[in-house]
């Protein structure tokens, strides 16, 4: 059965992350996404790469994709685009925001070809104020953020430390991009307008930290203000990025038991109750009924409940060390309680778990062979997604985007003798 994108054609401007990324997404609900790639290939190709031109990252970020060599610099190049655009139903733009006018290829321009085009411009941060046009990559959207304050890291020489996963704004940015492209093709299935879409790492970035940054009055009066007034006092005495870290984290109310990471005999394990007959469950497990943090009245920010808090985490850290992790899962299991071992992203592809739900898919590469590659984000029963090829070589399909677009062989082969574009 067809995706649901079944007969959408995209064409990607994209590098690294966000932008690629959404374009893997595209291509699992079905659309037929064409990579366009400068001269030489984009950047990312060469990251960590073993083999020349197909590092694992490319291969990662760009699978499912058809891939042109176009050199936007040329005005034959910029020439090829326009003839491509009435087959277009999507363009996605992560440039660094003000590139794209300048290589003919905003939206105002590329309307001109196609008037209900849907056109994505995925930038750093966003598109107005003063900086617009500031160049960014994940770990600068984690940094202006919050989100890596948010984590808490400080190195051993004081300095900050990015999340530990990757790249949350770059993934996030993605979904919502490809969120909002379908949004926009129903809208232009009822009424024939096409639009223009703006994402950024910065929006997704405070956005993915809602309940932390949302402004509550009378609990940010306990709470936030109260951290930000000692983080003013620390700043005006000179203090350093790590004593800001230590007043934030000093300052949240001491809790969290059973919504946490223990080490257990031989790895880690986390405890995730969010309700109280689920911390009721760990309570009794690990004999800690008289744990008061339910009691009707309790008052996180009395110190007694503080000291308590803390006496009660080391309990619990005890408790944990005695046995393995496998034991405690079984027992945690056995009472219906969220917990799981802390597993590796190296030894992922191998957990039952993941093989039973068909996460990871086999794929055969043009150049480096047999693959397995995560697959799909959702499922789907009557539109169903698929990660339909392995990344694509560098300009493996030039040639043959070209033909579809209605060039003669003689055409491409003078647009291939003169650089604007080129194959592999």
């Amino acid at each position: 059965m067809p995706g649901a994108l079944e007969g959408i054609r995209v064409l990607e401007f994209t590098l690294v992350v966000a932008g690629p990324m959404c374009g893997v997404l595209l291509s699992d609900f079905g659309a037929d996404v064409i990579k366009v790639e400068p001269p030489g290939g984009e950047s990312t190709r060469q990251s960590r790469s073993v083999v020349a031109n197909e590092s694992k990252l490319f291969q990662a970020f760009n699978r499912g994709k058809r891939d042109i060599i176009v050199d936007l610099q040329q005005p034959e190049g910029r020439e090829v685009i326009y003839r491509l655009m009435p087959s277009i139903d999507v363009v996605i733009v992560n440039y660094r925001y003000g590139v794209a006018p300048g290589i003919g290829i905003d939206y105002e321009t590329l309307k001109r070809y196609r008037p209900d085009l849907i056109y994505v411009e995925s930038t750093g941060f966003g598109t107005r104020g003063a900086l617009a046009q500031r160049g960014c990559s994940d770990v600068v959207a984690q940094a202006y953020s919050g989100i890596m304050a948010a984590d808490g890291k400080v190195a051993e020489d004081g300095a900050p430390v990015q999340s530990t996963f990757g790249a949350p704004a770059d993934y996030a940015t993605a979904m919502a991009s490809a969120m909002a492209i379908c949004a926009a093709l129903y809208h232009r299935e009822r009424t024939g307008e096409g639009q223009q879409i703006n994402s950024s790492l910065l929006r997704t970035g405070v956005w993915l930290q809602t309940h932390n940054v949302n402004h509550e009055p009378i609990t940010d009066a306990l709470f936030d203000d109260v951290i930000r007034a000692q983080m003013d006092a620390t700043r005006a005495a000179g203090g350093s990025y790590d004593d800001l870290i230590r007043i934030r984290t000093e300052q949240r109310f001491a809790g969290g038991l059973y919504y946490s990471g223990y080490a257990a005999k031989d790895g880690g394990i986390i405890l995730g109750a969010l309700t109280k007959t689920n911390r009721d469950g760990f309570r009794a497990i690990l004999g800690m009924e008289d744990e008061p943090s339910d009691q009707p009245g309790h008052d996180v920010l009395d110190p007694e409940s503080q000291r308590l808090a803390v006496h009660f985490k080391e309990v619990i850290r005890a408790k944990m060390r005695e046995r393995t992790v496998a034991e405690w899962i079984d027992i945690f299991d056995a009472a219906g309680l969220p917990a799981a071992p802390v597993n590796f992203p190296e030894e992922i592809r191998d957990d039952p778990q993941v093989q039973a739900e068909g996460i990871f898919v086999p794929l055969e590469h043009d150049l480096t062979g047999p693959q397995s590659v995560v697959g799909p984000v959702v499922e789907m029963s009557r539109t169903p997604t698929v990660a339909r090829l392995a990344s694509p070589p560098l300009g493996r399909d030039t040639r043959g985007v070209l033909l579809e677009a209605g060039y003669a062989e003689a055409e491409v082969d003078s647009l291939l003798a003169s650089g604007a574009v080129a194959a592999g």
